[in-house]
């Protein structure tokens, strides 16, 4: 093979690596007593957000192994989805401070539903996922308004809808975030609990959080939930802000 060839063979090889989108699919859920809730939903999941994915151009990896927030491997993908990811999402330090740096290079942030509820006592996480998980009243049907049409996660759906889901609170919320979908507080079944502070909650919202591009949302707790319309349109939209693609 000539030295034209081969040079040839690397270039191709290397454009096709750089034209390459990747999203890595990250689900872990780990307590030191083996009591945090595992969503039945995350397979699903999975499979759905391969399928949305492969649609839009991005190939798809997943996994619940922490080992992947190590040295440089990161790099490959445009875009880290937390699907149902709940509690410790993370080993140690080292791989905190991967995650970071992901952030801090502009990689983007799919969060969806119990995503809010990992690394609940690192403020870093909270912040750039957009807030940290509460508590939510007992799943049922509920209204959700749809506030802002102007990111493409939100853009194609209706001004609202009605949804059956656990409709999760939050605290420590982000106050750069851009609120995208919400529910009303005194509309909920909620005996015996403190009713929500203020007249909305949040249940989706957008960020540029320390150079990345985060996106996160409550909504997804049945399987059914993820052959559904709404929910495909909105993380599909998702993941091209995440990415940084024009739509």
């Amino acid at each position: 093979m000539t030295n034209r060839l081969i040079c040839l063979v690397v270039l191709t090889a290397a454009l096709s690596a750089a034209a390459e989108k990747k999203i890595l699919v990250y689900t872990r859920n780990y307590t030191p007593d083996g009591k945090g809730y595992v969503h039945e939903n995350i397979a699903t999941s999975v499979e759905a957000l391969k399928e949305m994915g492969a649609s839009i151009g991005y190939k798809v990896d997943s996994t619940a192994d922490p080992k992947v927030f190590s040295g440089d491997n990161l790099k490959q993908y445009k875009v880290l989805i937390f699907s149902n990811s709940n509690n410790e999402a993370f080993e140690n330090d080292a791989q905190r401070e991967v995650f970071k740096k992901f952030i801090q290079a502009g990689g983007g942030y799919v969060g969806i539903h119990s995503a809010t509820g990992s690394e609940r006592t690192w403020p870093y996480y909270q912040a750039a996922a957009g807030g940290k998980f509460v508590r939510h009243p007992k799943l049922q049907p509920f209204t959700v308004t749809v506030r802002d049409k102007s990111n493409p996660a939100t853009k194609d759906l209706p001004d609202s809808f009605e949804w059956e889901d656990e409709c999760y609170m939050h605290e420590n919320i982000n106050p750069d975030i851009h609120v995208l979908l919400t529910a009303d507080p005194a509309k909920l079944v909620d005996p015996g609990k403190p009713r929500y502070p203020g007249d909305t909650i949040p249940l989706a919202w957008y960020h540029n959080y320390d150079g990345g591009r985060e996106i996160y949302i409550a909504l997804g707790h049945k399987k059914e939930h993820y052959s559904n319309p709404i929910l495909r349109k909105f993380i599909t939209g998702a993941i091209q802000w995440a990415g940084g693609d024009k739509r």
